[in-house]
């Protein structure tokens, strides 16, 4: 069966353009708001949303995120929450697909059957789960693909030849090039690197490759979009929604339009792209 993530990525393939890939954390800075900004997203022009799963040790995450994260868990979120988020977006929007990242500990805890069903149930299509290499794919990508789920990896600058086959074995979806080595949102990428980069990854696989880490501007998101099939971007919504907040870290009047101007503008960009992409 056809994920919403494929059906996305081959609408947009027909469309001629890359895919904005929007990230934020669940509950951040709360539940309503935090689905209020979900809700807002494909509107502002995103193509699929990137949901965090909050925890408290996010080892590949940069200051924004991480900033994020606590943020969402002082506001009482835990994984029952997040999943009741993505039940609730359902409700509205059948057609945006919807992935969760994060670590493998929540899940874990969680249990990985009683996870990947209520997952499943609650519209969730694709997981990123970035501490959970393909040599542990029995733990959960294996079971996450027979659940109908994507598992979606991360590939990075220092992926090579030989690795990179390992990497992709049970991808699906998309894959994640992460476009700078370090954390999120250290730096911005260097978007004729990354176009090689994509190239050498089309070269080993048929999959989608979005690129992330890094993308603040709308100008940084046309330039990857010119080379990749979609643009990933987290720390610079997580910032303009921090700054959004009151002095006591709650949601204000503009929180949400925040999130969705800069998403607008990021959208504008991706859809200026000339495409350049190796098929």
């Amino acid at each position: 069966m056809t994920t919403r993530i494929e059906k996305r990525f081959a609408a947009l393939k027909q469309e001629g353009r890359a895919a904005l890939v929007t990230f934020i954390m669940a509950g951040d800075p709360d539940t309503e708001t935090s689905l209020a900004i979900a809700r807002a997203l494909p509107k502002a022009g995103a193509d699929v949303i990137e949901i965090g799963m909050p925890f408290t040790d996010p080892m590949a995450d940069g200051p924004s995120i991480q900033a994020s994260g606590v943020r969402a868990l002082k506001g009482g979120a835990r994984m029952t929450r997040t999943l009741a988020m993505v039940r609730d977006f359902r409700k509205d929007d059948g057609e945006t697909p919807i992935v969760l990242m994060g670590y493998y500990n929540p899940i874990y805890i969680y249990g990985v059957a009683k996870f990947l069903a209520d997952a499943k149930a609650a519209g969730v299509d694709g997981l990123i789960v970035v501490d959970l290499p393909p040599e542990e794919d029995e733990e959960l990508c294996l079971p996450a693909l027979k659940a109908g789920l994507n598992f979606i990896r991360l590939a990075t600058p220092t992926t090579d030849d030989k690795r990179l086959p390992v990497v992709l074995t049970n991808t699906s979806g998309f894959v994640y090039y992460v476009s700078i080595t370090g954390i999120t949102g250290a730096a911005a990428p260097d978007a004729a690197k990354v176009s090689g980069a994509v190239a050498r990854i089309k070269r080993h696989t048929k999959l989608p490759v979005a690129v992330g880490f890094g993308v603040r501007t709308a100008e940084q998101a046309r330039a990857i979009a010119e080379g990749a099939d979609g643009v990933v971007v987290g720390s610079a919504l997580v910032d303009v929604l921090g700054k959004s907040l009151d002095k006591d870290g709650k949601a204000t009047a503009g929180t949400v339009k925040a999130v969705a101007d800069l998403v607008t503008q990021l959208a504008q960009g991706v859809r200026a792209a000339r495409r350049v992409a190796a098929e």
